[in-house]
């Protein structure tokens, strides 16, 4: 009964005050070597992976449920993880950023995510933006937007999907035609995380003819004439960052403001995705290894017909089949993160299959975490909602997981 005190009262502790609790609970670093995220990593990468879970436990998880329930940005918090490289982590080092490889992003992107996925799902789409203005920017670009987007003083948006043009990205409508030095911009994005709230855009728009090779990509500064926003969206999860419609009408955007050549915006927007794709995986990763340390903490905490809910073989099942889900899940993902960073020919078709993977399976885990909580699972007091809720669209963005299907079937057709 003395041993089983510190367990209860952690469990009494997480339902009065979750944000306590759930510092404690990540913080604990007491994890099973057959889930242990750190397993086959170099003593430099779990050096930054112990900072990113550090700060995780520390300036993310007890914070993460008033982030949701009062919809706030939480701009200081990611400033702070700026300062530990966080803003631009696979951006070169002379324009403020990390420098260090996808394996490594992903690696830090999973351990950030184990304290608030919602906030690390929007630091992942800063962190592609960043890069894409890293790598397809003249020099003048990249000194002029990289440095304040690295240090996040300046957050970034990602503007591809529209109203009526979603799965099938290369129909996108907004146009930009040129005059002179500048392109007048008209059109609108949906589904923008971070719109209105942040300061550089980058977008996808047509200044050509129908079809992928009629797409560039232009860098919009917010305050710009003609660049408004829509309303505050009101989602299921995802809360703690803001997502509107980005809208252009007539907007005047210098063509210096344009990443690459014309035309070339189409490819630019899919080697971001890529990476992308191996970033909101990771998030699921996190997302997935917290619930099942919790789901492990209830099993042993909580009690039916006069026993521990572990004793229960079923449940022992559940758990099992949860870890080892959890662990190919991962091992998909660094996989696929090596492959992109090699600049392999598989690599894209191998950051599809990992996106769809690892996103259908975390979500799977989480839910049957709430699941093993029973009615408490369902209550906001209890974090495991909040994993599932947050979780839950990433099956959705950064290409649908049914065009995910698309993309591995095709490569395995035409192979």
């Amino acid at each position: 009964r003395e041993a089983e005190r510190p367990r209860t009262a952690m469990a009494m502790a997480w339902r009065a005050a979750p944000r306590a609790a759930a510092r404690l609970l990540l913080g604990r670093r007491r994890i099973a070597s057959c889930i242990d995220p750190s397993t086959g990593l170099t003593e430099d990468q779990k050096e930054f992976q112990k900072v990113a879970l550090d700060f995780a436990a520390k300036e993310m998880a007890p914070y993460m449920a008033e982030w949701d329930e009062k919809e706030i940005f939480p701009v200081e918090t990611m400033r702070k993880a700026a300062q530990l490289g966080f803003g631009g982590i696979y951006v070169k080092p002379d324009v403020g950023g990390s420098g260090l490889s996808r394996l490594d992003t992903s690696i830090i992107f999973e351990a950030l995510s184990t304290g608030c996925t919602s906030t690390t799902a929007y630091m992942s789409i800063h962190n592609m933006c960043v890069w894409m203005i890293d790598t397809f920017g003249n020099e003048e670009q990249r000194h002029r937007f990289c440095p304040s987007l690295c240090s996040m003083e300046k957050f970034a948006s990602y503007c591809l999907t529209e109203p009526g043009s979603g799965s099938d990205a290369a129909s996108l409508l907004t146009s930009a035609q040129r005059k002179g030095d500048t392109y007048v911009l008209n059109g609108s994005k949906a589904f923008i995380s971070g719109g209105g709230d942040t300061d550089v855009y980058v977008v996808m728009c047509r200044t050509g003819g129908p079809g992928p090779k009629g797409i560039s990509c232009l860098v919009l500064e917010k305050g710009m004439p003609g660049l408004n926003f829509g309303k505050k969206e009101k989602k299921v999860g995802w809360n703690s960052q803001p997502t509107r419609a980005v809208i252009f009408e007539d907007c005047i955007v210098p063509v210096g403001n344009r990443l690459g050549a014309e035309g070339q915006g189409f490819s630019i927007a899919m080697q971001g995705l890529n990476g992308g794709r191996i970033n909101i995986a990771s998030c699921s990763l996190g997302a997935a290894h917290a619930s099942v340390l919790l789901a492990q903490e209830h099993l042993t905490v909580r009690k039916q017909f006069g026993e521990p809910l572990a004793n229960n073989q079923y449940l022992q099942f559940r758990l099992a089949e949860m870890a080892t889900r959890l662990v190919a899940a991962r091992l998909m993902v660094r996989n696929a993160a090596r492959a992109l960073q090699e600049g392999r020919e598989d690599a894209a078709v191998l950051c599809s299959m990992a996106k769809l993977f690892a996103t259908d399976e975390c979500f799977g885990i989480c839910n049957q975490a709430l699941q093993m909580h029973g009615g408490y699972g369902y209550l906001k007091d209890y974090a495991v909602q909040q994993f599932v809720r947050d979780i839950r669209v990433h099956q959705i963005l950064e290409g649908t997981n049914e065009v995910m299907r698309m993309i591995v079937a095709r490569n395995l057709l035409q192979g």
